[in-house]
């Protein structure tokens, strides 16, 4: 597609919006569903790959893009062969759009979850849910109001490993779970998360920075922020809400918890101190939930090497594996039997051990949000938990940012000074 017909794809694509009439949000089991991409960046690109595959056997199509740095606009429209929007409103105005993905930045997600619900659009938005979490509780109310489905981009919750280790919990297998512990690290050499600078970028040429601001406080263009915007608090909770996110919602589904009661977030630049990055390189988070577990996630960007992700129970020991989880009682002399659910199995030592059947795949949640929209399937990672992911890790960065330890307010459903 050459620039010239790219434009005249955009034009003719506003104009095509009003043409459609309303579709109902309830669809048949064989209806094509009609997708609307927003932000067309890295992890975007992901998506639409896996959605391009996903055309044929799902039934769905790709039928707008849209960003606002004219480059990515180009090459999302030439990859899918849909109509180009700069103006994410102009795609919503589409009546023939089934749900949006929005896979903006962070400081984005609220507003266009908003206003994609109140277009009658279902959403899948990656993760995490809102930027704060005064906007999650708004977003639990209105995704309620609509009916319409949300799916939170935290995609290792199709991985059903997760069901069946609260399974296990619901009926006592570990007792009286104390505490669990997981993390997520990498090793960065030179800088971290500083992606790439695309020199073609141009604000007032090809890139609307000013549109790409949106309710974050106004800035002169910074080129780091645009590319590298996990750096930088106005747009990111940084390792909290890119990382713990994936790892902590994996416990609250395992054990069942909501709210956290306290919080503390520690950490700092301990090895790239010459980056401009606002955030921290290392970041760790102790939350205390009522009654217990203590849940604690830790993490570098200038170390990799694991740690054991566990449950710890009274009884026993759950440990994530890469291909499920293994529960280990703490006795062997114990006279208690675990009894195994479905797919498990015992092994010589009388752990049980479960493979699991699903994955950390964007495919599988995808098709998770499809089955929810045209049969009514429950949803992996629905805007409840994303609000418990939300709450706990902005507790974390707030914790941290101010120095103090919080408390979770559960009747204003706030946090508070501890």
């Amino acid at each position: 597609m050459n620039r010239r017909s790219f434009f005249q794809h955009v034009a003719f694509g506003t104009t095509f919006a009003t043409a459609w009439t309303k579709r109902s949000t309830i669809l048949g089991a064989n209806e094509r569903l009609r997708i609307g991409v927003i932000g067309c960046g890295g992890m975007a690109n992901g998506h639409m790959d896996a959605l391009l595959k996903m055309q044929q056997t799902d039934n769905i199509e790709i039928t707008a893009v849209c960003d606002i740095f004219t480059k990515r606009l180009e090459a999302a429209a030439a990859k899918t062969g849909a109509m180009a929007y700069k103006d994410y409103q102009g795609l919503l105005a589409r009546k023939d759009l089934d749900y949006v993905l929005i896979a903006s930045p962070e400081h984005w997600h609220y507003q266009m979850v908003l206003d994609a619900l109140d277009a009658g659009k279902h959403v899948y938005v990656e993760k995490p849910m809102t930027h704060t979490i005064e906007q999650s509780k708004e977003v639990v109310k209105r995704v309620k109001a609509s009916g319409l489905k949300l799916q939170v981009g935290v995609q290792g919750m199709s991985d059903e490993s997760y069901e069946v280790a609260n399974q296990y919990i619901r009926d006592g297998a570990l007792g009286k779970i104390v505490m669990a512990q997981t993390d997520y690290s990498r090793n960065y050499t030179g800088d971290f998360w500083a992606y790439k600078i695309d020199q073609d970028a141009q604000p007032g040429v090809n890139l609307d920075w000013e549109a790409w601001l949106g309710p974050a406080p106004k800035r002169p263009w910074d080129p780091r922020r645009f590319f590298q915007w996990r750096r930088y608090w106005d747009y990111s909770g940084g390792i909290a809400t890119d990382l713990f996110i994936h790892r902590v919602t994996r416990i609250l589904k395992s054990a069942g918890l909501t709210f956290p009661e306290f919080v503390a977030g520690t950490g700092g630049t301990w090895n790239f101190v010459n980056s401009v990055a606002e955030i921290p390189d290392t970041f760790n988070m102790l939350c205390d939930y009522p009654g217990g577990p203590t849940v604690a996630l830790i993490s570098s960007l200038a170390n990799d090497t694991p740690i054991e992700h566990v449950i710890r129970g009274h009884r026993a020991t759950l440990q994530f594996t890469r291909s499920g989880f293994v529960i280990t009682p703490q006795s062997t002399s114990t006279k208690d039997v675990i009894n195994p659910v479905a797919g498990s199995t015992t092994d010589e030592k009388g752990r049980i051990v479960y493979k699991k059947k699903g994955a950390e795949d964007v495919t599988l949640h995808h098709r998770n949000l499809i089955a929810a929209i045209r049969s009514g399937e429950e949803l992996h990672c629905d805007a409840n938990l994303g609000y418990y992911g939300v709450v706990v890790t902005m507790m974390g960065v707030r914790s941290f940012r101010e120095r103090s330890y919080l408390k979770w307010d559960k009747e204003r459903e706030m946090a508070v000074p501890a």
